[in-house]
């Protein structure tokens, strides 16, 4: 039989044997998690959870549509018993999926898909995608060796921490330094800072002229060597991080003149959290993906392609094995992605995000009236965030939050980034934020 016999007390120094157990001081119970709050078991108490694991909680935790749904708890105990490899042997629960999934979040104008588990090895198979896709056409060209492997990409960006992402992501150096790197171009991001001025207008558009003449540069200097660019359409780790429409679409202009693939990183700004089911469609048709990478919210992760990857009929959708894994994202965890869709589906829950992000972003703008430390609000639905003058500042209160029961997220060098779940209520937010006034009182 299967007992628990670690005490609350002793989970840290347990796993401490083994593993660096250096994360949040508690211990997770998930049976008395409810709604938007955690549950503590060291220390019996309730904490108002604006970290959801970062990012990856939808509907916060024992949603009662999910845990009083008896067919689907008997669906992901067997796939949790059995967990198939969905890549070679089918099950109507896989195709259950792919049909909510084609539903409620696929967009018709990216067709292909693939399923892999983690955030890191979705991109890792969009850049193989653009890889295989690149070469080919430059066969088609003439070439007669391989190239087509460099990505362009942006400072301050995070794709993850596995092999070909690691020549990306450069927020923190102690996350990819000592570890092996392409040398791949690397331009300016140019993020916009809020509130928006006419002075910040001017600056922004200098800013956005000197990437795009990056990109530019590095597609004359890697002449048929460049098969992708890849964006985060707001960057999260790098410090929430958001761009104008108008530079989204010359990324596609760009893409398209210079036969490269735009990829967007949507791992944490998809399903839901922006106000719609992806934060691309905030920017229109003109600013559309050819290679879309999700993640986290979705459980299960991986990637949706467009019709450009047709262009080459012998591309990985087509031929066998080009990529794949043994599992092809675990069964379980679509057994409870398709039942997260269709509550999001059903709940209107993207609209909530939009409306619940509009009074967040209300208020705090009011707070930062009143606490002049609070700057830069900023945000598209519940992906908010907000400077601190530094970041000492900024650990401090994330540290007082969690005194005080409440689990604030930082980012980049200095900001704070709520990442709430979908089912939060005015309430809620009116609770964080009286905390976060008391602790900016005291700062």
């Amino acid at each position: 039989m299967y007992n628990l016999l670690v005490s609350p007390q002793n989970v840290q120094a347990s796993l401490q044997k083994h593993v660096l157990a250096d994360g949040f001081d508690l211990t997770f119970d998930m049976e008395k998690s409810k709604g938007v709050y955690i549950y503590d078991a060291k220390y019996d108490r309730t904490l108002l959870d604006f970290f959801t694991c970062f990012a990856s909680v939808p509907l916060g935790y024992n949603h009662p549509k999910m845990v009083n749904d008896e067919t689907f708890k008997k669906n992901l105990m067997l796939a949790a018993l059995t967990n198939p490899s969905n890549s070679d042997i089918y099950t109507t629960q896989y195709a259950q999926f792919v049909e909510t999934f084609d539903r409620v979040g696929i967009p018709e104008y990216l067709p292909h898909a693939f399923f892999i588990a983690g955030g890191s090895l979705a991109i890792e198979n969009a850049l193989k995608v653009a890889m295989d896709w690149k070469v080919q056409k430059n066969f088609a060209k003439g070439y007669t060796k391989e190239i087509g492997f460099k990505v362009i990409h942006f400072e301050n960006a995070f794709h993850g921490r596995s092999g070909y992402t690691l020549s990306l992501t450069n927020t923190q150096p102690v996350k990819t330094k000592w570890f092996a790197k392409f040398d791949w171009p690397r331009v300016s991001f140019p993020k916009m800072n809020f509130p928006f001025t006419d002075a910040g207008h001017e600056d922004l558009l200098r800013r956005e002229e000197l990437s795009i003449a990056q990109i530019k540069k590095a597609f004359e200097e890697n002449k048929d060597d460049v098969c992708a660019i890849i964006i985060e359409p707001v960057q999260s780790e790098g410090g929430d991080n958001h761009v104008r429409k108008e530079f989204l679409e010359k990324l596609r202009v760009l893409a398209d003149e210079n036969e490269a693939m735009l990829i967007y990183d949507e791992v944490q700004t998809g399903v839901g959290l922006t106000g719609k089911f992806w934060c691309h469609e905030h920017f229109g048709e003109n600013a559309r993906p050819d290679i879309l990478a999700f993640g986290k919210k979705m459980q299960v992760c991986g990637i949706l392609a467009g019709r450009k990857v047709d262009e080459i009929e012998n591309n990985v959708f087509n031929v066998s094995s080009r990529i794949n894994s043994t599992w092809g994202g675990s069964l379980v965890d679509m057994v409870r992605s398709s039942k997260i869709m269709e509550i999001i589906a059903e709940d209107n829950l993207c609209e909530n995000a939009a409306e619940m992000g509009d009074y967040l972003q209300n208020s705090l703008i009011s707070i930062a009236e009143e606490h002049s430390i609070i700057t830069n609000v900023r945000g598209k639905g519940l992906l908010t965030a907000f400077d601190f003058p530094d970041k000492h500042i900024r650990d401090e209160f994330v540290n007082r939050g969690m005194n005080m029961d409440v689990m604030f997220l930082g980012c980049g060098e200095q900001s704070i980034r709520f990442r709430p779940a979908l089912i939060i209520e005015k309430k809620h937010i009116d609770s964080g934020l009286e905390i976060l006034k008391k602790i900016c009182a005291e700062l």
